[in-house]
């Protein structure tokens, strides 16, 4: 696992480079803190190597808050990693700025060619659209603007680039409906087209649907995200089911998600979790949430899943 004695570690996205080490970057901060809640607005972008996905070494923090004034001088959050087509590695994340006392998110980019030493680019490069997302007021009912945890792939369609991130919409639906998955597009990974979202409000629902990913298991495409007890919609708490971490079928990449279909990954302690393929068997990882009413903040080892056609499923031991 990756647990440092003197930071809190939770949110993570990985890279693999061309020798076959794993890239971890996680959200850090000081445990000197003391009280968790205080480490969102303190966040920077740690950076950790291995070959196993369980035994790290730490490398320089990879990207850390700008000086002010800057959309995102207070704190750096979630993001991700992909290779460009002419070999340089991009990281896409998410800052919040003083100014706004990090209450509006926007997502910006960095670029690196041995993803150790990264070089911010100018930004933002994608904020919440009003045609379609829920900008922050004090009457919107909710606690910020939504527009973060990108996570960015080719398009399956053709040429370009797709980006999914968190957000939500205004509408009648209950503020705990109301999250969305949304969308953007890119032909050069610089200048982004916010579109649409790709799900929409339902009342099995959620008031945010965080740290969205697609990933492919067992010949199935999948899309999970997570999303606390506290912020799902009161007949998605009705349900009864255990687990932070949500998993939805997907037939057609962008042809748009049913969350209602969301169906969760079982585990006592497990949050912002990410699918990462080791030795050709995908892996779930994520960070140790609050155990016993303790937060612990530290990335759990990696455990095998499968699609067992329902849900994604711990894989046991052959």
């Amino acid at each position: 696992m990756l647990k440092l004695a003197d930071h809190w570690v939770w949110d993570s996205w990985y890279a693999t480079d061309d020798e076959g080490h794993h890239h971890a970057f996680f959200l850090r901060a000081s445990r000197a803190l003391r009280d968790e809640d205080r480490r969102h607005l303190r966040a920077t972008i740690g950076h950790a190597v291995s070959d196993d996905l369980r035994d790290w070494t730490l490398l320089p923090d990879a990207l850390v808050f700008d000086d002010a004034p800057a959309w995102d001088d207070q704190a750096t959050w979630t993001g991700s990693v992909v290779r460009d087509d002419a070999g340089r590695w991009r990281m896409f994340y998410t800052g919040v700025s003083r100014a706004e006392d990090g209450k509006v998110q926007r997502i910006g980019s960095a670029v690196s060619d041995d993803l150790t030493v990264w070089h911010r680019l100018p930004g933002p490069q994608v904020e919440a659209d009003p045609r379609y997302y829920e900008k922050f007021s004090d009457d919107s009912g909710w606690f910020d603007e939504a527009c973060r945890d990108p996570w960015v792939l080719r398009d399956p369609e053709g040429e370009g680039w797709r980006m999914l991130f968190t957000s939500r919409v205004a509408g009648p639906e209950a503020t705990r409906e109301r999250g969305v998955v949304g969308h953007a597009r890119s032909d050069d990974l610089e200048k982004w087209e916010v579109l649409p979202p790709l799900s929409r409000p339902d009342a099995l629902g959620f008031g945010q649907i965080e740290v969205t990913q697609l990933h492919q298991v067992d010949g199935q495409w999948l899309l999970l995200f997570c999303c606390g007890p506290k912020e799902a919609s009161d007949a998605r708490r009705a349900l009864g089911e255990t687990g932070d971490n949500y998993v939805v079928p997907v037939d057609d990449l962008l042809g748009g998600f049913d969350i209602a279909d969301a169906r969760p990954f079982e585990h006592d302690s497990l949050y912002a979790a990410r699918l990462h393929d080791l030795g050709g068997i995908p892996h779930i990882i994520g960070f140790r949430n609050y155990e016993e009413g303790e937060f612990i903040g530290e990335i759990t080892d990696p455990i095998p899943v499968r699609w067992n056609g329902e849900r994604l499923v711990r894989r046991l031991p052959s």
